[in-house]
């Protein structure tokens, strides 16, 4: 007679998941089927980039159910689906010897409103035609990149850019705070006078403590992992489109965020405005 241990060895299955099968009554097996199927959905929706956690809160906003946040990590890691993971970071920041500006921020990556609050970084990405250069303007208060620009290099023009489309779109207050770290780019004079013609306060963390600019470091690293490292770029002008894409269409209008309750930042920005006008309503 042949052994259990040796026909699951033969199938290439585990002979504990054998006698899940075969115990498990056929209704609860095509529930967990179903269940697959609509976390499959949401998984590739999310370009293959969400993990269990942010997949099982957009099918509760979907109104779909399978189950706790447990049985969505274990569809997932019956198979194979997980989400990219990012690369270390690195310190990349170059100080060019000019005094900083203090801290303002103190590491507290939170805010009671938008517009109050930013951040603000520059990362490299690689393409044949070289590298384009990214320049990002993040909300604290639901990690919106509420303007950002790219070009062939990183003078300080660029930042200033980011900064102006920010403005452009009257998502920043007057008096807000702009955090950045001690690149030369943050420092020059340019970019000071670009901010107090915004009326905005300058603020630095310490140099080579990514701690000090958590948040802009978050979205480079969540960016890199869902859009470039599976990504090669042939052109710049390309780079920029998908770049551009992403950011717009995906990380600011659909991505969940575990920071804001899982919730796109647009969403969370628009919920915050209608309820500050029906509080104003009602008082």
């Amino acid at each position: 007679m042949i052994s259990i241990r040796l026909m699951c060895a033969t199938a290439g299955v585990s002979p504990s998941g054998y006698r899940r099968w075969r115990d498990h009554p056929p209704a609860v097996t095509q529930r967990h089927d179903t269940a697959a199927l609509e976390v499959e959905r949401v998984w590739r929706e999310s370009g293959c980039t969400y993990g269990s956690k942010r997949v099982h809160a957009e099918l509760v906003r979907q109104g779909v159910r399978v189950g706790c946040e447990r049985t969505t990590r274990k569809i997932m890691a019956d198979r194979g689906w997980s989400s990219v993971h990012p690369a270390p970071w690195r310190c990349t920041t170059q100080p060019d010897g000019t005094p900083p500006s203090p801290d303002l921020i103190g590491q507290d990556f939170t805010a009671c409103s938008p517009g109050r609050k930013l951040v603000g970084d520059i990362t490299q990405i690689d393409t044949w035609e070289g590298p384009i250069y990214l320049a990002t303007v993040i909300d604290l208060f639901n990690r919106e990149v509420v303007g950002y620009a790219m070009a062939d290099h990183h003078r300080a023009e660029l930042v200033c850019d980011a900064v102006k489309v920010a403005r452009c779109k009257r998502l920043i207050r007057r008096r807000a705070i702009f955090h950045s770290d001690h690149g030369s780019e943050y420092t020059s004079k340019d970019f000071r006078k670009c901010l107090r013609r915004g009326r905005m306060r300058q603020s630095m963390g310490r140099v080579g403590t990514c701690y000090d600019n958590a948040a802009a470091e978050s979205f480079f690293a969540s960016l890199k992992k869902d859009c470039v490292y599976p990504t090669v770029f042939g052109t710049r002008e390309q780079a920029y489109l998908i770049v551009a894409d992403y950011i717009d269409n995906f990380y600011n209008s659909r991505r969940l965020h575990s920071t804001i309750g899982y919730q796109p930042p647009i969403e969370a920005r628009q919920q915050h405005t209608r309820n500050t006008r029906q509080t104003s309503t009602g008082s």
